[in-house]
């Protein structure tokens, strides 16, 4: 092999990964992390959203938020950071996620469905854009800024909301979204069935109400699984 072919071998072999990639969801395990068709898990970079194991205040807002945002029209990609890891220790992917030319991540803050969370103080490309998106909501008091009295904004440090408190009213729903379930479900009717659901990007949906869709066939609590 002459020593062009060699050269050329070499910079295949340590070629980095594509920093884009289109994708396909399979559903949101909370705010801040989405699970791919190809049963990999993808963390938001650059960003934090209230735990919903935790019952922290906020959370179930914040997945809801999320669920809308998918409802956007356009091809949907993840993107890396060259100044950040692109695995965590849990073996998450840590992308930037974009719906045509949305940034997810971004448009999150800026709702107050999430906060900035700079992990170990590394600096992403979007961190300033990121950090002026939530002093601007934490200022309005939209999100998870008005509904958590005890959230602070502290980028160097993970996000905590205190005990959950819903801001949804119960003899009123403006959300758009159904209380049955956890994740913005559409309110009923019109009846779903689980290709509907997947097709928003929600399946498998845990039911914490009355299941008014349908949805959990087998009676274990979780639908379209």
């Amino acid at each position: 092999m002459g020593i062009i072919g060699l050269c050329t071998l070499l910079s295949l072999l340590v070629l980095p990964a594509a920093s884009t990639a289109p994708i396909r969801i399979n559903s949101i395990i909370d705010g801040d992390t989405i699970k791919l068709t190809t049963g990999q898990s993808v963390r938001l970079l650059q960003i934090d959203t209230p735990e919903i194991r935790g019952s922290e205040c906020y959370s179930l807002e914040s997945s809801q938020a999320l669920a809308k945002l998918l409802t956007i029209k356009g091809k949907r990609k993840i993107t890396t950071d060259p100044n950040l890891d692109e695995v965590d220790r849990y073996g998450r992917l840590l992308r930037y996620l974009f719906i045509g030319k949305t940034n997810v991540n971004l448009k999150m803050v800026e709702l107050g469905a999430a906060a900035p969370y700079f992990y170990r103080k590394e600096l992403g490309k979007y961190s300033k854009k990121l950090l002026s998106a939530a002093q601007k909501a934490q200022a309005k008091k939209i999100g998870l800024w008005a509904a958590c009295p005890s959230a602070r904004l502290d980028p160097y440090s993970a996000l905590s909301t205190g005990s959950y408190k819903s801001t949804e009213s119960p003899s009123k729903n403006t959300s758009g979204c159904d209380p049955n379930y956890a994740g913005c479900v559409p309110i009923f009717p019109p009846d779903l069935n689980c290709s509907d659901i997947r097709s928003l990007g929600l399946a498998p949906v845990r039911i914490t109400g009355r299941d008014v869709h349908g949805l959990d066939r087998d009676g274990d609590g979780v639908g379209c699984d």
